[in-house]
């Protein structure tokens, strides 16, 4: 990773292209208007914890949203005359939406922003609730709830992330696992919030009420102020204006710029050049397949089996205190020096303990089963949610962090648009919700397997090229590793008197 390279973030990140005022601080206060540093450093403290409170908030409203949209899914069952796999559409294009807008929001960072970015995705996405509440169809849901809200969700989370990773460095294990405990918040708070909006003003006024309460990130976006003033566009002009003559024409002029654009914006050409990334994408894209399909089924499971809904909505709850009380701890844990290149292998043991307690609710609907199921889940979700970030960080320079997020999410929303309607679709044919729990059990082990053998084997290779450096013997090699950053001429020792001309040659 490199996060302090003064021109490679401010080319790849958005949150620095605010107006030239703006500039850094270390103080308690948000960054000064008259400050213009030199130095590129992030701050790990300071304004910075303002920015951490605020996209745990952000988190709170937009990650845990989806989950908690089983609390009226049989509202909307009943309400449309739809089946399982139709209502969980709902969700299900909401998720996906909110990941596969990565590109598009990494656009309007780099145009206008983080801050700007995050309060126009709160707008976008209180708007869609909004006009959810009047809907008349199924179908008319997929949109406004399912397109609309997710990609205000998606505008708001992942710009709030990111400037994150630029505020905190040395710290930044912590930091991110103290915003995965956002979405835990969201799962305590909503479903009780949803559960009672649902008992007194039906589904209607609870969206109506919901979308009031998404303006909130709004206010959060605010304080996300950048790190350091924009460099004038001077350069910008001279980079671009070789492209608007005539002499290249018009399908070359194109295609240069799609490919520019998803070199920075979906870091394809990272998933080709670096393994590691490939397979963590890969890993992730199959464990979405089934992770947070249990938490959308879970409310529908346990009331279709006569579960009192205030105690089904109260597993959520339980779901989100776990994650409340467990993510700041082990944010603090995995911050540690012995952790460091071992994180993807808590992540990849994680993710199997959370697979497998998927196959618990197979046992009964009873609450005492399913709440020994959600402190099992919450724990295990804990860790996969507070090292999720920190492992791509790991994995990914910091100056490509959001365009490697954006092709992330892309292949994220894949398998997250079709996990929720094939679970429907599980439980529509056969009647029961458990063979849907044990496919998802199935999917989210395997995953986990994947990661940890592939990354084990990456790590085993990497590990025998570097023993096997030495035993090559020759002097040469360091020459040769040296030559693209040194300049011999610069060192003139007497030693190398006698080496200038093969150097030189």
């Amino acid at each position: 990773m490199a996060p302090q390279q003064p021109s490679s973030t401010e080319e790849q990140t958005g949150e620095l292209d605010e107006p030239e005022s703006e500039g850094e601080k270390q103080g308690p206060g948000p960054p000064s208007d008259q400050d213009h540093p030199a130095t590129c450093n992030a701050p790990d403290g300071g304004w910075g914890w303002v920015v951490l409170v605020a996209t745990i908030l952000v988190l709170a409203l937009t990650l845990a949203f989806p989950a908690c949209i089983g609390i009226f899914y049989l509202d909307l069952q009943e309400e449309f005359d739809a089946s399982n796999s139709e209502t969980s559409w709902v969700p299900s294009i909401m998720t996906s939406v909110l990941h596969a807008g990565g590109p598009l929001c990494s656009v309007l960072v780099e145009r206008f922003g983080c801050r700007a970015t995050v309060m126009f995705g709160g707008v976008l996405s209180g708007l869609g609730m909004v006009v959810s509440s009047f809907s008349h169809s199924i179908a008319h849901l997929y949109i406004t709830t399912g397109v609309i809200t997710g990609l205000g969700f998606c505008f708001s989370f992942q710009p709030a992330v990111t400037i994150l990773g630029h505020y905190f460095v040395r710290r930044r294990p912590f930091a991110n696992a103290m915003s995965s405990t956002g979405t835990a918040l969201g799962l305590c708070a909503l479903p009780f919030l949803g559960d009672y909006l649902q008992s007194k003003l039906g589904w209607r006024g609870s969206f109506l009420v919901l979308g009031a309460v998404l303006l909130n990130c709004c206010v959060c976006g605010a304080v996300m102020r950048p790190l350091r003033p924009r460099k004038p566009k001077k350069s910008e002009v001279m980079s671009n204006s070789p492209i608007s003559p005539g002499k290249k024409g018009c399908v070359p002029g194109i295609c240069q710029s799609l490919a520019s654009f998803l070199r920075k914006h979906m870091a394809f050409d990272l998933f080709c050049s670096n393994l590691r990334f490939r397979v963590f994408s890969l890993g992730i894209t199959w464990m979405m397949l089934g992770f947070v399909v249990p938490l959308i089924f879970l409310v529908p499971y346990a009331s279709a089996h006569n579960m009192d809904p205030s105690r089904a909505a109260l597993l959520l709850s339980i779901l989100g205190f776990v994650n409340i009380f467990v993510r700041p701890p082990a944010g603090v844990l995995f911050s540690l020096s012995w952790f460091k290149g071992r994180h993807i292998y808590v992540f990849s043991v994680a993710l199997l303990i959370n697979g497998l307690s998927n196959s618990i609710c197979c046992i009964s609907p009873d609450f005492n089963v399913l709440l020994i199921y959600v402190l099992i889940y919450g724990l295990s979700m804990s860790v996969v949610g507070s090292l999720m970030f920190t492992v791509l960080m790991d994995t990914v320079e910091m100056s490509r962090f959001p365009s490697a997020l954006g092709l992330l999410s892309i292949m994220e929303s894949v398998t997250l648009l079709i996990g929720p309607p094939l679970a429907g679709l599980l439980v529509d044919r056969t009647g029961q919700y458990t063979v849907m729990f044990l496919a998802c059990s199935i999917s989210v082990a395997l995953s986990a397997l994947f990661l940890m053998v592939s990354f084990y084997w990456l790590d085993s290779r990497d590990a025998a090229q570097k023993n096997s450096l030495p035993a090559s013997g020759s002097p040469a090699k360091p020459a040769i590793n040296m030559s693209t950053d040194c300049q011999y001429s610069s060192v003139p020792t007497d030693g190398d008197k006698t080496n200038n001309p093969s150097s030189e040659a």
